[in-house]
Order: C-alpha cells, then sequence, then structure tokens
C-alpha cells in the first residue's frame, strides 16, 4: 500500500487574523482542532504540522501532536510542504491540508487521496464542491475550476468560469450543477512535490495570482474529487466566531 502522509502548515503571520493557529477560545487552539480532524482520515499513516514559529511548534507538541520547524523565509506553502518531504522519503503521496480548515472532513482527506491513488496519469489531486449562489460565483476571493469529463482540472480561476452568458438559466440548485468552487486541499506525488520549486512561476499563474495554474502551465494533470460541500476555512474574525458558535453547538 502506498504510504502517505498529511502535512499542516501552520504559519504564524496572519494578514487579516493575527495569531489565528493559536486562537482558543474554544478551549484548544485552531491547529489542534485541524491536526485532529487530519487524524481521522484512514487513508494516511501520518500526521504532522510544519510552521516557521517556536509557539506554534510548541502548542502542537503540548497537545500531543508531531511538528517540524520549517524555514521562515519559505514562498509558499508549497516550499514548505516540499521541504517537509524531502526529509520523509518512504511516503510516496503528501497531503497538504490548510492549518485554517478546522471543519475539513475526514472522508473528503481520504478522496483527494484515492482519486490520485486511481489515476496514474496525475501529478496532483485536489477538491471542489458545486456553487450553490451568485454570490460565490462572482466572488473573486473564491477560485473556480473547470473540469473535463474525466474530472481533470482545465483551469482555475477567480473570475466566473464557464461564463453564464444568460445568468437566469444557472440552476444553482440542480442535481447537474455547471459550476464548481475549488478547495484548497491538495496531495502531490512526492517526487513531483519536490520539483514544483524549481518550475518556473507562469503567466497564468501571475495574472490569477493562483499557484495550482503553473502545474498546468507546465503541462501536468490534476485531479479533481467532488465533495457535496464543504464549511470552508478561517480568514476572518468573523470567521472564527462562527466556528466558536458551531463548536460550542455540537
Amino acid at each position: 500500500m502506498t504510504q502517505v502522509m498529511i502535512v499542516v502548515p501552520a504559519r504564524y503571520a496572519s494578514t487579516r487574523l493575527e495569531r489565528k493557529m493559536l486562537l482558543s477560545k474554544t478551549g484548544k487552539p485552531l491547529i489542534q482542532h485541524t491536526y485532529e480532524a487530519a487524524s481521522q482520515a484512514t487513508q494516511a499513516s501520518k500526521v504532522l504540522v510544519a510552521t516557521d514559529h517556536p509557539e506554534i511548534e510548541q502548542a502542537v507538541r503540548h497537545f500531543g501532536g508531531e511538528a517540524i520547524m520549517t524555514d521562515p523565509n519559505a514562498q509558499s506553502g508549497t516550499d514548505r510542504i516540499a521541504e517537509v518531504a524531502r526529509a520523509f522519503s518512504d511516503y510516496e503521496l503528501v497531503v497538504n491540508v490548510q492549518g485554517d480548515e478546522p471543519e475539513i472532513e475526514p472522508e473528503a482527506i481520504d478522496l483527494a487521496i484515492r482519486i490520485l491513488r486511481e489515476d496514474s496519469t496525475a501529478m496532483m489531486s485536489t477538491l471542489a464542491t458545486p456553487i450553490r449562489t451568485p454570490e460565490t460565483l462572482s466572488d473573486p476571493a473564491a477560485v473556480k475550476v473547470v473540469m473535463d469529463q474525466n474530472q481533470q482540472a482545465l483551469y482555475f480561476s477567480r473570475s466566473p468560469i464557464p461564463f453564464p452568458r444568460a445568468q437566469e438559466k444557472v440552476d444553482f440548485s440542480g442535481q447537474t450543477p455547471s459550476h464548481y468552487l475549488h478547495l484548497g486541499l491538495y496531495v502531490y506525488r512526492r517526487d513531483f512535490l519536490l520539483k514544483i520549486p524549481n518550475l518556473p512561476p507562469s503567466r497564468m499563474e501571475k495574472l490569477e495570482s493562483l499557484e495550482q495554474l503553473r502545474i498546468l502551465d507546465h503541462g501536468h494533470r490534476i485531479k479533481v474529487g467532488i465533495v457535496s460541500a464543504s464549511q470552508g476555512g478561517i480568514d476572518t474574525l468573523q470567521d472564527y466566531e462562527a466556528f466558536v458558535r458551531r463548536q460550542q453547538n455540537c
């Protein structure tokens, strides 16, 4: 069986929510919620946090998790994941679960792992969910993905793609969705992951400010798994307060 490792990148600095990973109104730091959710995935045998700050490392070790310090000058989360992957050569697949995704579904992680195992032509896998509101479709912060009939990614964009020329014809509640929201979970083949930092940034990547476009622009395939819904990550104080309320109501 292919060995799989989940890496949770956790930066200390956050432009929109200070010390986000360490917020603990629920009684646990945010990073612990994400770590525990990721640990429930059945297709992975190891979970660790990759961080740039000793306070996060200490918090993870305090709740019994595994953490590793990475280069504080890493240019991206992918670079941070690749740094960890170099030190763990026994793992053929590496999963990137963002540290601010405390409600990530373990089943979603397992799906992303499974579809990459089953498709030898893809170098990566990721997830998407149907877009159910016109506001999400038009929001540039909500990244959209278009796939072919084999669920290979064709393009990612901040624009509404495919573009609905007749807006009233878009059925956001239909059984056959026409638009999908990209979810920022990735599974990489380790050997390919180690090559990504050396791939030159692409023109599309720079225009959209979407790193995954570098992969497509260099001719590599990304398989997309579909999940019915996603709670999303914690970006703002309002997001975090809503998360705390959901935890209190559990």
